[in-house]
């Protein structure tokens, strides 16, 4: 791994991954039978942990125990998932799968995994009575590993959409992505699936890559601008997109220094989507810290370190619907980034 940063123009290059952090483990669930799935992110050897919420229906689990003032110092595992509140499910198959390894916290009873989960809307895509559950929190453990992790229709991206705000049927396909960055010899890697509301935008360009599409379907609207204009959007129902994303390090944090990276890895969602952080989505992202570097000597601080981690959301978010396909089911039909570029 280069300890110099990767370039912002993502282009097609290989953006490096989250699993480029030491400790770190992906393992995709993709369901057969409808573009659904879930995505864990493994700490084995536990990480210090934080979250920050700023979409407006977010769905969750075990995101109190990570506030500083908390007891629990260190997560096992996140979990991030399809299926809205049903697909929280997923969690406990990852429970089960760590404990099984006896992998978690001692609690004298017992060996107790914790796992953190935030679940993103993916209903409108096929069959909405299928949702991720415990088997494929458990089947994702499974498929788990150091290796750079597939991205685009893969795991929680399996049925990710992108610019609802003027229907669904004029959205397009998100996905999942992951980038990583190298300075001094700090590593940070983020992992994020974008079902967005808004638009996902190039931050280098400015130019609109996936979201709504014109009436016709050909040709991207430009939300921001339509918006503005004055195009009135369509009704929706909260919590029905969401992205969420999990930023691993592999430096040296306490609890509030990882709740800080997550509230400012948030600035390369604003970054990269738009608009971001609305009523109807639920976006969260998680901090992990396998402590394996300290801060000291040219190591970065807090200051660089949070630069890299908006950095590395806004790639990964980019890389998601970039590297998404795209999918018909039934009369829907949601192109991606590719069929209008």
């Amino acid at each position: 791994m280069s300890d110099q940063p990767h370039p912002g123009n993502l282009g097609t290059a290989r953006a490096g991954a989250i699993t480029d952090v030491a400790g770190i483990e992906v393992g995709h669930y993709s369901d057969p039978r409808r573009p659904t799935g879930c995505t864990v992110i493994l700490a084995r050897n536990g990480a210090v942990a934080g979250v920050d919420v700023r979409g407006a229906a977010p769905g969750t689990r075990e995101t109190d125990l990570l506030a500083p003032g908390n007891f629990v110092q260190h997560v096992h595992a996140v979990m991030l998932a399809g299926g809205s509140a049903w697909g929280l499910a997923a969690a406990d198959g990852a429970t089960r799968w760590l404990e099984e390894r006896g992998v978690g916290l001692d609690v004298r009873y017992g060996t107790l995994p914790i796992v953190p989960a935030a679940v993103l809307f993916d209903l409108p895509v096929g069959d909405a009575r299928i949702r991720p559950d415990a088997a494929a929190g458990y089947a994702a453990c499974g498929a788990a590993s150091s290796s750079a992790p597939a991205e685009g229709n893969v795991g929680a991206g399996s049925g990710a959409l992108v610019g609802k705000l003027f229907g669904v049927h004029r959205a397009m396909k998100g996905g999942i992505g992951t980038a990583s960055i190298a300075v001094n010899g700090v590593t940070v890697g983020a992992l994020v699936a974008c079902n967005a509301l808004g638009d996902v935008i190039d931050p280098d360009t400015a130019q609109v890559i996936a979201g709504a599409r014109t009436e016709d379907g050909r040709a991207l609207l430009d939300t921001r601008r339509a918006l503005l204009r004055g195009e009135v959007p369509r009704p929706l129902l909260a919590g029905t997109n969401t992205t969420l994303g999990v930023i691993a390090t592999d430096a040296v944090l306490t609890k509030v220094q990882a709740t800080r990276l997550a509230n400012v890895a948030h600035d390369g969602l604003a970054r990269a989507i738009n608009p971001v952080h609305t009523m109807s989505d639920g976006d969260t992202l998680f901090t992990l810290a396998t402590g394996r570097v300290p801060l000291e000597g040219d190591a970065p601080g807090m200051t660089v370190l949070g630069t890299m981690a908006a950095e590395v959301v806004a790639i990964a978010t980019l890389r998601a619907v970039r590297a998404a396909t795209s999918v018909r089911i039934g009369e829907s039909y949601f192109p991606c980034a590719a069929d209008l570029g």
